[in-house]
């Protein structure tokens, strides 16, 4: 059994100071996305809506309201935000439960995903998820950590009731892919896994009775397993995107010379955004995008490795897992990798919660950048953090 040290010994003043770089890369990533949105999304906004810009106007909002989200929990005080966290589970849980009621949700294609807005906008609580379980988890295993308490029936009660309620909004692949990061964060701080085994005994036959009980579900696996056949029907979107992908070549079609595939994409601005972005820019774009996120990743990483307080770290590295896996799991997508799995690319697919709750994990990121912590916060540092071998 050896101890590290999670963060260098630095001088005090150097943790008051936010990561610089970090937000370099956020705002060249929302900049960047909004670009893309615009690029892929002009002729279809102009004979949907005869506005080239409008699906960018309403990213432009939805970011605004995500950078207020961001000034909050960039300045807010790390008590605070652990204090108002029964509110924000609650809230969560509350606005999930609203998209079943009628008036207020809406249902498409038989799924109950989002709440009706004031001026035609839509809200997605299952983005709110994402953020407010990463906090929830990294508040119970601090406390399991500075109490010594070894049940962490809290935290996996609580990561199964979010997913549940995910669930039955018919969200399968965010449910999923939630529920993941989650197990990634009992992983990383060492808590017990013994309750995985028997509750997969029962989650695997039940995920797998959900996979067959919507065809939708059905016919993405198919395309997935036979992605040549049916490509006017169930394989049309996946085929349309390597079309767009593949006549991007190395140097991509170039901006203002009308990219002809992402146009026969169906929905390109959401989730398919990243086929027009490397048709656009191709093999080079490709390149810059990946180099960048990955820059994003290593900044994250690094703050939650170097943060003091052990809250703001777990956070932290739950966000880079949310925003980071999220990412390559919608590249994957696109490039028929994997099966179709409905989950936006962060920064870029249009969607006003998503870029919301990414800008308001951004925001924390910052805050846990110039984390300082004394006695009085009440949570330890990561000093001397036990590693077992």
């Amino acid at each position: 059994m050896d101890s590290y040290n999670f963060y260098a010994d630095r001088p005090r003043e150097q943790y008051n100071r936010s990561d610089t770089a970090f937000i370099v890369s956020v705002i060249l990533l929302l900049g960047l996305g909004i670009f893309t949105l615009y690029v892929c999304s002009a002729d279809y906004a102009m004979r949907l809506f005869k506005d080239p810009s409008y699906f960018v106007k309403r990213q432009l909002v939805s970011a605004a309201a995500g950078i207020i989200l961001y000034a909050v929990f960039c300045s807010l005080d790390m008590r605070i935000i652990r204090k108002m966290l029964p509110a924000m589970v609650t809230g969560t849980l509350v606005l999930c439960f609203l998209t079943f009621i009628p008036v207020i949700g809406i249902e498409r294609n038989g799924a109950s995903r989002w709440i009706r807005l004031p001026f035609s906008f839509t809200f997605q609580p299952s983005e709110a998820v994402k953020f407010v379980v990463v906090l929830f988890l990294a508040n119970l295993f601090d406390k399991q950590i500075n109490t010594k308490e070894s049940s962490v029936f809290p935290a996996a009660a609580g990561l199964i009731i979010f997913v549940s309620v995910i669930f039955c909004q018919k969200d399968f692949s965010t449910g999923v892919f939630i529920f993941f990061v989650g197990i990634m964060l009992f992983f990383v701080t060492g808590s017990k896994l013994s309750w995985l085994a028997p509750f997969s005994l029962i989650a695997i036959p039940a995920c797998s009775l959900m996979i067959f009980m919507e065809q939708y579900r059905v016919n993405r696996l198919i395309a997935f397993l036979k992605p040549q056949e049916d490509i006017q029907g169930i394989n049309y979107q996946s085929f349309a995107s390597r079309r767009a992908i593949n006549a991007g070549g190395f140097w991509g079609q170039g901006i203002g010379t009308g990219l002809a595939h992402v146009g026969a994409i169906p929905e390109v601005q959401a989730d398919y955004i990243f086929a027009g972005w490397t048709e656009a820019m191709g093999l080079i774009g490709v390149f810059i995008y990946v180099l960048l996120l990955c820059f994003f990743a290593w900044r994250v990483f690094r703050i939650a490795l170097v943060c003091r307080d052990r809250f703001a770290a777990i956070s932290t590295f739950g966000f880079a897992l949310m925003i980071f896996l999220q990412s390559l799991l919608n590249i994957a997508v696109v490039c028929g990798v994997v099966p179709a799995t409905g989950i936006p690319l962060p920064f870029f697919s249009s969607g006003g919660s998503s870029v919301i709750f990414t800008l308001a994990m951004c925001g924390f990121i910052v805050n846990a950048s110039r984390c300082d912590l004394d006695s009085e916060t009440g949570s330890e540092s990561l000093r001397g953090v036990e590693v077992y071998e």
